[in-house]
């Protein structure tokens, strides 16, 4: 059964190509480690919550978009001997693939799959 890593950011809109180049990056290696695909998309009507929403759960700026980004893996056991070699990979250290974001705002986790239609 497929296995999921969801993410949410916020990213400020001038770095809307510097965040592209990064994921393009960071793409090729969680595929060339297995996963099956990535995606990054960029908000465009994500709108604030009264109680909770994605602008407030990554403390989105004024000068931020959301992005919202997900890879699916063959398995979880795929993911978990993936992860180990995507952050030992000298290709995803911050001095070769910086994040244009603040990743202590990053929302992430793994999910197991529970619908696809």
């Amino acid at each position: 059964m497929s296995y999921i890593d969801g993410f949410v950011a916020a990213v400020p809109t001038d770095n809307k190509q510097q965040y592209l180049e990064h994921a393009q990056k960071a793409a090729a290696i969680f595929k060339e480690f297995g996963a099956l695909k990535v995606v990054e998309t960029w908000g465009d009507e994500v709108p604030d919550g009264e109680v909770t929403s994605f602008p407030m759960a990554v403390k989105a700026k004024s000068d931020e978009r959301v992005v919202f980004s997900w890879i699916i893996w063959p398995s979880k056991q795929v993911r978990d001997d993936a992860w180990q070699k995507v952050m030992a990979d000298s290709r995803m250290q911050p001095e070769n693939n910086p994040m244009p974001f603040d990743g202590k705002r990053l929302i992430y986790g793994g999910f197991d799959l529970l619908l696809e239609s």
